[in-house]
């Protein structure tokens, strides 16, 4: 090659010419001066390969040349570009459609709107290290900041507590979200390589600092004014500051899917003497849920049967089957209930719970703790509070599986005949009975009949009641 490069001689690359001007579509007269000066060009270039590949045979570094984007000209879409289809190809829940644009735009303000196909590991660093220098608490002029200028303050401030890891996870996640998008669906060109360049950029989220109540704490959350004289302050925001906290006490659920209910989400099944709550996903409405396995049904707690949520619901559904149980805190309603779960964290504070680890999320922690303190199998303590979970029995814990299976198990408290099932369904009842501290609530009058309840007291349990023997619940499960 290196002779024939000296005598100016292409016929040894003249079949490497004859497919490039294929490949390119580019009809080139073999008599022209043009093919003669690619044909040289072509040549040139394999002999600089050849003595490449010689070079690095024997040790010495070689640099390696830019890959070529191929036949395409254009770069495709910008991140942004990405956005603004991902936001229209179909309706989205307000509070995402928020959550995505301020990540791309953190992002954008960072490095740029750059072409997807130009996004780099470097960039998704970068990102990530900007980020986990935001302060968690952003007054005056940081509240209008932008993301350069948010991580240089952090930088000069140490010792500012910074936005948690789940946090940064979060605004990653949100950003690779959409420039994956791009790549499936045609913002970058298909005949360029482009690979996820945030994949495995998270980082180790912080154990939770949430942490579920005390039963003194309990005691002061259900003894206050709110539960005990009717007070409806402001920020309760009507009925949802009364039966959300008795709700999650009682089933564990998290606090947007019990804002999302709507009456016809609270039934009797054909076949099954159980009240359910039917946490499901309605899209149309802003109602999503946080994973797969959240869709679920769960029985409705006999305490709450006493203390009237059912007559609740009735009044509810005289407005019609559609009617949200909380129109104040329903998903349409923008920000209303990000803005009750602040006013219940100080609401809180006010009654003397001061551990700011105690949030509404801690009655579900506390739910999960009183499931494993009865001996309820993960699976279905899983099932009921829609953790996800690897394991194949909880996958197939769906809503009829789990109608069934308490149906069964309260029969089997009835008719006492089957032991094993029996005992099975006791531990479920004890969990029943006392979910999800094991308390005991005592109460008079309900909230839907205007009357306050009687202080509530809470304990744990050795398995007898106040009045000797051992309550009853009318559901169960089995394991």
């Amino acid at each position: 090659m290196q002779e024939a490069l000296a005598l100016g001689d292409i016929l040894a690359v003249e079949d490497d010419v004859a497919l490039l001007l294929t490949d390119f579509e580019i009809p080139l007269d073999k008599s022209s001066p043009s093919y003669r000066e690619l044909g040289a060009e072509a040549l040139r270039t394999y002999v600089h390969a050849l003595k490449a590949i010689e070079k690095r045979n024997v040790g010495e570094p070689v640099e390696t040349p830019k890959a070529a984007r191929g036949p395409s000209a254009s770069l495709g879409g910008t991140l942004r570009d990405a956005l603004d289809g991902w936001e229209k190809e179909r309706t989205r829940p307000a509070g995402t459609v928020h959550e995505y644009k301020r990540a791309v735009e953190m992002f954008i303000q960072l490095h740029g709107n750059l072409p997807v196909v130009e996004l780099r590991k470097s960039h998704a660093r970068q990102f990530r290290e900007a980020l986990q220098l935001v302060p968690r608490i952003r007054k005056g002029d940081l509240q209008h900041a932008s993301l350069p200028e948010l991580s240089a303050w952090g930088a000069e401030h140490p010792q500012a507590p910074k936005v948690s890891s789940g946090t940064v996870n979060k605004q990653l996640g949100a950003v690779q979200a959409i420039a994956t998008w791009g790549h499936h669906n045609g913002v970058v060109p298909e005949d360029v390589p482009w690979s996820d360049p945030f994949h495995k950029m998270r980082v180790d989220e912080d154990q939770s600092e949430r942490a579920p109540f005390e039963i003194a704490e309990l005691q002061l959350v259900f003894n206050s004014p709110l539960f005990t004289r009717s007070e409806q302050p402001t920020g309760a925001k009507g009925a949802a500051g009364f039966w959300l906290p008795l709700l999650a006490l009682f089933t564990g659920a998290r606090q947007a899917e019990l804002a999302g209910l709507r009456a016809s989400n609270v039934q009797v099944v054909a076949d099954s003497s159980l009240q359910y709550l039917f946490i499901v996903p309605e899209a149309k409405a802003g109602k999503t849920l946080k994973t797969r396995g959240s869709e679920r049904a769960v029985p409705v707690h006999p305490q709450l049967v006493k203390l009237g949520f059912l007559k609740f619901v009735e009044s509810r559904r005289k407005e019609g089957e559609k009617a949200w149980l909380f129109p104040e805190v329903a998903p349409d309603g923008k920000g209303a209930l990000p803005s009750w779960s602040k006013w219940f964290g100080r609401y809180l504070r006010t009654i003397g719970v001061n551990d700011t680890a105690k949030v509404f999320h801690s009655f579900r922690h506390g739910f999960k703790d009183a499931a494993r303190a009865a001996k309820i199998s993960q699976e279905v303590h899983d099932a009921l509070t829609g953790h996800s979970n690897t394991s194949a029995v909880s996958a197939g814990y769906g809503a009829k599986n789990m109608i069934q299976r308490l149906d069964c198990l309260q029969r089997a408290i009835r008719n006492r005949r089957d032991s094993v099932l029996h005992n099975s369904a006791r531990r479920w009842e004890s969990l029943c009975s006392a979910s999800p501290y094991k308390t005991i609530v005592r109460h008079e009058g309900s909230w839907i009949n205007k009357k306050p309840l009687k202080p509530m007291w809470f304990k744990y349990l050795d398995g007898s009641s106040p009045r000797g023997g051992r309550s009853s619940s009318a559901s169960c499960q089995r394991e």
